[in-house]
């Protein structure tokens, strides 16, 4: 099998430029700059190295750097954004500081006509096409061997080639979709100049890891925290193949539950696989140690804390079990911090975990997945469309969707509150509109109006977005008639909520949650 090596500067779209590349049936790993050597990658068998983006500026010394050797390995590379900077810089170009002339966001490139056999970089992207920009530095002056590509008003070079090293690299972002041609960009990289086979399926990913966690567990007993979630679902069923009985699923009920969604969760699991299904009732236990804490990265690490305590003391009734399993996926990495990578969030199964545990080994299969093939390895595991298609709901439960102190009382505010947005969303037959949808409960309070009398109640926020990675999520155009009716029901028959809004910002700026 052919796979391509994604080197990782810290840039936002790291993981997206991976995924693109298996969209394409190639299998893409990423590594931090700094953990592999140009050795180590012409040992490792990689047809093709990508250079992601990254924040900093190459000419800087304080800013990663990479051997120059990697120049000279005979393996085709694509540096894009900082990436390809990076490149020119190796090379002996020069890079200089755009000042008030960088580029952000949707831009017109101009592709620079040369014959094909240097301009296979560009040969399936029109004269002129939207690219997707993100710079303050430039390359302003091209290495020796090199030949421009493309450019823009304010960008010389915004795509370049040496031909004969087979050595590119982009100014703009080919991976995301606002680069109308962006794919066309990588599979020319991909197929016409690194000549990768397309021959990854997700599959082979299920044999790999069923047989790798065998090799790695050897008869080893494993704990699994089950949320009842599309990602730890998939996470019990590929265990359950690799490992039967030797898998205990442990569903921790930690009163941050959407409305009936305990009950759900045990009824869909209860002897659907070959594993053990342990319910917690640990309501009373978080809820005591979130009491008063109001700061979500604290809220998220006391959650995390309290999780793997929980999993902890199942174990030890257990007994004999030491590995501990979580359906973490990339996201969750991603967003928890990696590397030189900034922390947006901890999420409650990596940055949240405590530095001390009682489990000897953490396996996560799911880590390297994003969320759309993960559900095709539910899928392809024999997993219902039901459970697979459910929406990503958070480990750390309501507990991010409560702003300010949480309490039994708020709690169950939220929970009517949310399970009357998604009645009427699915009534209204809008569920295929928007990837997740939810209610959060604030802690701003206005004045209101209920029976000819003043009131003085919280405002609850409706989030709606649709995505189909969840990197970048755009808020779902919910039709106003349906915004009225969950208005008007919340309001109507929750006696604290006086006040109701929708939250119209997309990823980025905002994160899909609140918290």
């Amino acid at each position: 099998m052919d796979k391509v090596l994604v080197l990782d500067f810290g840039g936002q779209y790291d993981q997206l430029i991976a995924r693109r590349v298996r969209e394409m049936s190639v299998y893409a790993e990423i590594k931090p700059y700094n953990k592999i050597s140009p050795d180590e990658i012409l040992e490792a068998g990689y047809k093709a190295v990508i250079l992601t983006g990254g924040p900093n500026s190459v000419y800087l010394e304080s800013s990663p750097h990479y051997d120059a050797k990697l120049l000279e390995l005979g393996i085709p590379v694509l540096g894009i954004c900082y990436g390809a900077q990076l490149i020119a810089w190796m090379a002996g170009g020069k890079v200089s500081a755009a000042g008030s002339s960088g580029e952000y966001g949707k831009t017109e490139v101009t592709a620079d006509r040369v014959s094909s056999k240097v301009g296979l970089l560009m040969e399936d992207v029109p004269e002129t096409s939207i690219c997707w920009m993100s710079h303050t530095d430039y390359i302003s002056e091209l290495p020796e061997g090199f030949i421009r590509l493309a450019h823009t008003d304010v960008c010389p070079v915004a795509a370049m080639g040496d031909p004969v090293r087979k050595i590119y690299g982009t100014q703009f972002h080919p991976e995301v979709t606002h680069t109308v041609y962006g794919k066309e960009v990588i599979a020319d990289f991909l197929f016409k100049i690194s000549n990768v086979k397309a021959d990854w399926k997700m599959d082979d990913f299920i044999d790999i890891s069923v047989k790798r966690i065998q090799e790695m567990l050897n008869g080893k007993k494993v704990l699994l925290g089950l949320s009842g979630g599309v990602d730890s679902s998939v996470c019990a069923a590929l265990l359950s193949r690799a490992i039967g009985k030797d898998l205990t699923a442990v569903f921790v009920d930690h009163g941050l539950l959407r409305k009936g969604e305990g009950d759900l969760v045990e009824s869909a699991f209860r002897g659907r696989f070959d594993m053990n299904l342990i319910r917690v009732d640990a309501e009373e236990r978080f809820l005591t140690k979130l009491s008063g804490v109001t700061d979500p990265e604290t809220r998220r690490k006391i959650i995390g804390e309290e999780f793997i305590r929980t999993f902890e003391d199942a174990s030890e009734m257990i007994g004999d079990i030491t590995v501990l399993a979580q359906g973490t996926i990339y996201p969750d990495v991603i967003e928890s911090g990696k590397g030189d990578s900034s922390v947006i969030k901890s999420h409650h199964n990596v940055g949240g975990l405590p530095s001390v545990m009682k489990f000897d080994e953490i396996i996560e299969p799911l880590r390297d997945l994003f969320k759309d093939e993960v559900r095709e390895v539910g899928l392809k595991l024999g997993l219902p469309e039901e459970l697979v298609f459910r929406q990503p709901f958070p480990g750390p439960g309501l507990a991010v969707r409560v702003i300010g102190e949480i309490s039994k009382e708020k709690l169950d505010i939220l929970r009517e509150a949310d399970a009357i947005f998604r009645e009427e969303i699915a009534k209204a037959g809008c569920e295929e509109l928007a990837s997740q949808f939810f209610a959060v409960l604030t802690d701003l309070r206005s004045v209101g109006v209920k029976g000819d009398a003043r009131t003085y109640g919280s405002t609850v926020v409706l989030r709606s977005v649709t995505t189909d990675d969840f990197m970048t999520a755009e808020w779902t155009r919910l039709p106003f008639e349906l915004l009225e009716k969950v208005s008007l029901r919340i309001t109507n028959e929750i006696e604290d909520i006086t006040r109701v809004v929708y939250d119209i910002t997309s990823k980025p700026p905002a994160t899909v949650e609140w918290l």
